[in-house]
């Protein structure tokens, strides 16, 4: 058997296994098998290389795929890329203003062959980070957005949603982004909270005989005012109610109007209705039918409808406006003001409704299924508390602007007739107007917005509109990994286009995870430079070690704050894992290459130590299960790295290395000896299987080393480990009480400051109460006690010794530790007395904070729990200083 080097490489594993897998066609489906485990991968955007946010939900996508296809499912992650319309334009453009030039000096042809070479180009980088991250993904069904099968699909869609009437072209009020020159949805739009001010105008009565003061944040777009609007029922503006003002700066006339929409608390209780530039001035406008003056063109510049003001940006106009209002004596007050300012979330432009032509979903129509699926439970959400959330996007849903007015994207299938005017709408381009036969016609400019092909992703993926195998095997898919922000962008428009294009859900489990934010909270983006590349990561400290590290910060219902050096700790288990190998492969010496499963049900020959080793196997196996089948990922981790390095490790093997070490020296093995060797064998290779999922590489590269017979080609292939029910009840508790008392005794040693390794005396007192079978175990375990606790001598009493200290009690047995000299005893009283004060202060302290309900209310949810386990740890040390003190009386 060949030995593992000394010295763990990652970078030397990780690139020799993931060509292997691939190459076998481990990531394959064969198809052939019923109930299909079926992940369609959130696409990465093309925009660049992705970040460990990305590396964070394929990692847990992966553990998810590895465990099913280890559990005997015949699986499917199928992987691809999203074009990123806004996104990719924006860095697009970047790089030619860069280089000297624009889209608009290139045309639209050049521009889009660059950008083609630009998502080629990205591609492939992302490919490669995913296989560094070592994702098991189908290579062989890789998808774009923008591939020629996507975009039957999504014509497809446009063309039967226009059909029914449910996609209309219309003039609304929308986001428009100056910068991007698109609109942009409800939900690309982020909003912060700005210093500005509230200005207070004075309108003047069209007749000269009064006046009304308006309070607005934005007094440029007075401009465009078509009326001023009151309360209906506000008995200081009733009168007024009719009338008519006198516009300042333009010197025109608007009515006085009354909408039930208008805050009589905000301002002064009378608010300015520019219907082309609010959105709620917009529906005041549709009410009271009011004309809609547009001030601003694309570019965010003011147009001929400004008057005087014509030609400036937004706040070179608001500049001059106020300046005149000033000069002219409408001015009225100017307070400080925090306001809530819309952005755009690829370029932080400042977002300004603006009325345009654009086309929409009507949406309202299509929830009803989409919701129902979620209610009856056959969409569930992982935590669950999230199906709030989705339940209340879709009760308050508005039409979905889908027209983009970008070059990169599906181009929207519709062609205007320059003969007849009329439109056609079609899959295929058209060439004739199907209404006058002309074949003058115009394809219209816009393209969709990203999402409507995001949201046919589950099944365009798999062939629609063609009836492929695939899509009949593969669909609907199993589970969608995904972060809480795109709930609505993403996910509910699955749903919904799901039922209504295929008929049937999307998926059947929604695990919505966390954002990772950098060590200050902060949102990872390439604009903040707060990032982190998976690859670096990868390459100073392996991809086992930064999907561990990943998985074990993946605690449902809060955002993650990232530093790169929580990798370290992940790094240090990787090691362990590779260092017991190596330990127990070097120990196995000509032991016969096993079968497995080995029934280990009443073997006699095993030792207490054995027994305990693989019941606490089996309840690894059963709380790993049922952490990763409700996407308790961090939980898992944890439930593995407690059993492998605590249990495994830190006990099992320090027990046994007598055993291991007699062997080594011995030529003769008894059938105890030989039975330790095989629970050593056969607990490393299930550790191995369990492991695998979370930390691919590491342990492929173990496991190949195992002395076993009949082993598939890969670990990923192998059998996931089934509890063994082994029934060793009695065992398993006697070793805890053992390990408890171990424990015990290492601490006293560290309160009163002896070394750890220096010899001593401990004494068992079984109380009447104890059953045979108890002190049975303590027989069979004085040889463990005495090499972990480094004892000379393990004695039965009938009382306390003197100059001893409690290490362990229960109801029938009590252990001491002979401290004698080892100690000043009235120093050590002193001194525990002082401790015992200060954790009593720490408990009132902690206490005192637990029970106030502002810091329970206000409080971040990370700092109440840690709170919590420091009142907590504060009351264990509190009892254990006491029950110390009392020992020394």
């Amino acid at each position: 058997m060949e030995p593992l080097p000394k010295t763990y490489d990652p970078k030397e594993i990780d690139q020799k296994w993931y060509p292997f897998w691939e190459n076998q066609g481990l990531f394959r489906p064969n198809g052939d098998k019923a109930d299909p485990f079926v992940i369609v991968i959130p696409p990465p955007n093309i925009t660049g290389a992705i970040h460990i946010g990305h590396g964070f939900n394929l990692t847990l996508q992966d553990i998810a795929t590895r465990f099913h296809r280890m559990r005997g499912q015949e699986t499917l992650w199928l992987p691809g890329e999203d074009h990123a319309g806004i996104a990719t334009q924006n860095v697009v453009e970047k790089m030619l203003i860069d280089q000297g030039t624009s889209r608009e000096e290139i045309g639209r042809e050049s521009f889009l062959k660059i950008t083609w070479e630009w998502a080629r180009k990205y591609r492939k980088t992302i490919t490669e980070q995913i296989r560094a991250i070592g994702c098991s993904v189908d290579w062989d069904r890789d998808r774009f957005t923008l591939d020629e099968g996507l975009n039957r699909a999504v014509r497809k869609v446009f063309v039967q949603l226009y059909q029914r009437g449910l996609i209309y072209r219309g003039k609304y009020i929308v986001n428009w982004c100056s910068r991007c020159q698109t609109a942009l949805s409800d939900e690309e739009v982020e909003y912060v909270e700005e210093k500005t001010h509230l200005w207070v105008i004075r309108y003047p009565l069209a007749n000269g005989e009064g006046f009304m003061d308006i309070a607005t944040t934005r007094p440029e777009t007075m401009l465009g005012d078509t009326a001023v609007a009151v309360y209906p029922s506000d008995n200081r503006y009733v009168e007024w109610i009719g009338k008519r003002l006198r516009l300042p700066l333009m010197n025109r006339q608007i009515p006085v109007i009354a909408d039930r929409f208008v805050d009589m608390d905000f301002g002064t209780g009378v608010v300015k209705v520019t219907p082309a530039h609010d959105p709620n001035d917009y529906q005041i406008g549709l009410r009271h039918q009011l004309d809609m003056i547009s001030i601003l063109d694309e570019k965010g510049i003011t147009n001929e409808n400004a008057g005087p003001y014509q030609s400036m940006t937004v706040l070179e106009a608001r500049k001059a406006v106020v300046k005149d209002l000033e000069a002219q004596g409408f001015l009225m007050e100017t307070r400080s003001h925090i306001h809530s300012v819309g952005q755009c979330h690829r370029c932080n432009a400042t977002i300004e409704p603006r009325l345009s032509d654009q086309w929409f979903v009507k949406m309202k129509p299509l929830t009803h299924k989409a919701v129902s699926v979620v209610e009856n439970g056959e969409i569930q959400f992982f935590p669950e508390r999230w199906k709030k959330t989705y339940f209340q996007w879709m009760d308050e849903i508005r039409d979905w602007c889908i027209s983009r007015q970008l070059w990169w994207g599906h181009r929207i299938p519709v062609w205007y007739c320059d003969q007849c005017g009329r439109i056609n709408v079609q899959e295929e381009d058209v060439e004739v107007c199907e209404h006058c036969g002309s074949n003058h016609l115009t394809q219209d400019e816009d393209v969709l917005d990203t999402w409507f092909s995001s949201a046919l992703w589950p099944f365009s993926t798999l062939g629609w509109p063609e009836e492929t195998f695939d899509l009949s095997k593969y669909y609907p898919t199993s589970l969608l990994s995904t972060g809480f922000d795109i709930i609505f962008f993403w996910v509910a428009r699955m749903i919904v286009m799901g039922m209504e294009f295929m008929g049937k859900i999307p998926f059947r489990e929604v695990y919505i995870h966390q954002l990772i934010r950098d060590k200050k909270g902060r949102k990872m983006s390439k604009s903040l430079g707060n990032g982190i590349d998976p690859l670096e990561v990868i390459d100073q400290y392996g991809a086992d070690a930064m999907r561990f590290t990943m998985t074990s910060l993946a605690v449902q219902g809060r955002d993650i704050k990232l530093d790169v050096r929580t990798f370290e700790h992940s790094k240090h288990f990787v090691n362990k894992i590779w260092n017991a190998a190596r330990f127990c492969l070097m120990h196995l010496g000509a032991l016969p290459p096993q079968e497995y499963p080995q029934d280990w049900h009443d073997h006699e020959e095993l030792t207490i130590a054995d027994q305990w080793i693989l019941m606490r196997m089996d309840q690894a196996i059963n709380e790993i299960d049922q952490r990763l089948l409700t996407h308790e990922y961090n939980q898992a981790s944890k439930v593995l790295y407690e059993f492998f390095w605590n249990a495994f490790c830190d006990w099992y093997i320090e027990c046994v290395k007598p055993i291991l070490n007699e062997l080594q020296t011995e030529n003769t093995i008894n059938q105890n000896q030989q039975s330790t060797r095989k629970v050593l064998l056969y607990v490393l290779d299930r550790s191995l299987r369990l492991l695998h999922p979370f930390m691919p590489f590491v342990t492929e590269e173990i496991w190949q080393k195992l002395p076993r017979s009949g082993k598939p080609i890969s670990i990923m292939v192998d059998q996931w480990p089934e509890p063994g029910n082994y029934g060793f009840d009695e065992s398993l508790n006697g070793f805890e009480r053992l390990v408890a008392i171990v424990r015990g005794i290492r601490n006293v040693r560290l309160d009163f400051d002896i070394p750890a390794r220096k010899k001593m005396k401990a004494f068992v007192r079984f109380f009447s109460c104890a059953q045979s079978g108890e002190k049975e175990i303590f027989g069979q375990g004085a040889l463990y006690l005495a090499n972990l606790a480094y004892l000379d001598k393990v004695l039965s009493v009938d009382a306390k010794p003197e100059k001893s200290a409690r290490v362990y009690t229960d109801g029938s047995v009590e252990v001491y530790l002979e401290i004698g000299e080892e100690i000043d005893w009235d120093s050590e009283r002193q001194r525990l007395q002082k401790e015992i004060q200060k954790a009593h202060e720490d408990i009132l302290h902690l206490q005192k904070k637990m029970e106030n309900p502002k810091f329970l209310e206000r409080a971040a949810e990370d700092v109440v729990e840690e709170t919590k386990e420091k009142w907590d740890a504060a009351q264990t040390r509190f009892a254990h200083l006491t029950r110390l003190l009392q020992d020394l009386e």
